[in-house]
């Protein structure tokens, strides 16, 4: 490791810039996004290999517009063009989300073995460094205010030390980092468990978005040639103990239950249960400790916005992060993170709570789901429920920095993410995504202004200014007569401008740090 410049934390004695530990998506997404800002990152993970196990089967609009913007979509293996569905469901009331112009129920029938696997190539690719069979034992004392972190670890050669500015935990639900933090983690204790399992040897019934009976609700999609994932939600099922295990044969009896088919005669490639516990973490970040993904949040799987929240996290985090660790950016950008993403995990408690409510709450829950099935004949709730479940809804309310706070009108971009957009720049076409690739920030100017140009040379190497055309429906719609606009590194708009770059220099100087002198 390189030493770096006697302004930032980082000296020769550090192993990395961070620590990261947990390597499924939102550990491997974070470490991407922490090279692509020039950290060094270890990921740690106490499995000596990658379980293969399917579980997540794809994942939201917004997760797929977040690996839009690296690049990462063709890695998939599918081309550009994920296999979504314009259908989705809120609580299995289904209704058509494009009411919600770019929405879609998210992207189907990717396990989540292949987008880790996706994820782990592009971030050792970008430089990450992977080390399996690690487990977190001990962090030491002096997080909260010491200038590292001090982690643990137990590998087969034994037991190691490691140090780092900073550690985030990536670990899951039952995180070992969020416990040894001293992170509390409030919400409500499972009432009731749910198996799901990948079978085998069956002809099942495509279940894709559910089927409520009187005995619970079934799920059933084909994953491959001879291999279904089912998911069996009894009524009455107690909740479990994570530590106990399941059996094909506990998950057949139930889904007979339910369905009155027999599937005993199958067999399965794995089976597993979970819970409807909610639950989230106090803080995001704890000193030099932070969280992200499942270890800050728990819930009941629902759309596949578990495994998309945590990428979203990730790439909240990642860039500011890499920021502060070299030095670009002071230690309190950090604290943009929990305000940003902490009321977001909040509203998927809520919204995935809500779904249970509605999906698994029998009888008693019909009225609702028929109040529900109504309201969705309204334009306006079918948009409203798409942005939340897709997460295209998302806005980072303070990211004006309070400017906005005497009055003024607040553009309709700012704190929004921007959607994939078609621009013509001066080496041809090209989109709002593939300017983000690098991982930087984005200036657009969309009318020729060399004073945005001047103004943002300050901050070369952290932010492009890119000189681009918009389709005219666009400039009135999207940009709703914005000049310019800056867009973060998470595809987020930071600012916008007309008539000249009022406000930009501030707007430049809180996210990415101070201008480089000279």
């Amino acid at each position: 490791m390189t030493e770096r410049d006697s302004t930032t934390m980082q000296d020769t004695t550090m192993d990395a810039d961070v620590i990261v530990v947990g390597a499924g998506p939102t550990g491997l997404m974070l470490a991407g996004e922490l090279r692509l800002g020039g950290a060094e990152v270890i990921v740690l993970d106490k499995l000596p290999e990658p379980t293969g196990q399917s579980r997540g089967l794809g994942f939201t609009a917004r997760a797929m517009e977040v690996f839009d913007q690296r690049g990462l979509l063709p890695r998939f293996g599918q081309g550009e063009t994920l296999e979504v569905s314009p259908v989705g469901h809120f609580g299995g009331v289904q209704f058509d989300f494009t009411a919600l112009e770019g929405a879609h129920f998210g992207a189907r029938g990717i396990p989540q073995s292949r987008t880790e696997a996706v994820l782990a190539a592009w971030a050792t690719d970008l430089g990450a460094e992977i080390r399996r069979g690690c487990e977190v034992l001990a962090v030491a004392d002096g997080f909260l205010d010491g200038d590292h972190v001090e982690v643990t670890v137990g590998t087969a050669d034994g037991v190691r030390q490691l140090r780092a500015p900073y550690l985030v935990g990536c670990d899951g639900g039952k995180s070992t980092v969020r416990k040894l933090a001293g992170i509390d983690f409030p919400g409500t204790e499972a009432t009731r468990a749910m198996f799901l399992a990948d079978v085998t040897g069956l002809d099942l019934k495509p279940r894709y978005l559910g089927e409520t009976l009187p005995n619970g609700m079934v799920m059933a999609a084909p994953l491959k040639e001879g291999v279904h994932r089912i998911i069996v939600c009894p009524h009455g099922a107690a909740a479990r103990s994570a530590d106990d295990t399941v059996t094909f044969e506990e998950v057949a009896k139930a889904w007979e239950h339910i369905t009155g088919e027999d599937i005993s005669g199958g067999g399965a490639e794995w089976v597993s249960f979970f819970s409807d516990a909610t639950r989230q973490a106090a803080e995001y970040k704890r000193g030099r400790v932070l969280l992200a993904g499942d270890a800050a949040h728990i819930h009941l799987p629902a759309g596949g916005q578990g495994l998309s929240t945590g990428v979203q996290d990730a790439a909240n985090l990642g860039w500011k992060l890499a920021a502060v660790v070299t030095g670009r950016a002071d230690e309190a950008l950090l604290d943009t993170y929990h305000a940003e993403r902490h009321p977001v995990g909040r509203r998927l408690l809520m919204n995935t709570r809500a779904q249970g409510m509605v999906f698994l709450g029998g009888d008693q829950a019909e009225p609702l789901r028929r109040i529900i099935t109504e309201l969705t004949g309204y334009d306006t709730v079918r948009r409203h429920l798409a942005g939340i479940v897709s997460h295209l809804d998302i806005r980072y309310d303070g990211i004006d920095g309070g400017e906005s706070g005497d009055g003024e009108t607040v553009h309709p971009l700012l704190g929004r993410r921007l959607g994939r957009l078609p621009l013509t720049g001066p080496d041809g076409e090209t989109d709002t995504f593939a300017l983000l690739h690098a991982g930087h920030g984005v200036l657009l100017d969309l009318v020729g202004d060399p004073g945005l140009r001047a103004a943002a040379a300050p901050w070369a190497g952290r932010v492009d200014v890119v000189t681009v055309t918009a389709r005219t429906a666009d400039r009135g719609a999207v940009f709703a007569g914005a000049e310019a606009v800056l867009v973060r590194p998470d595809g987020h708009v930071a600012w916008t401008g007309a008539d000249g770059g009022d406000g930009l220099g501030a707007a430049l100087a809180r996210w990415f740090g101070a201008p480089a002198e000279g």
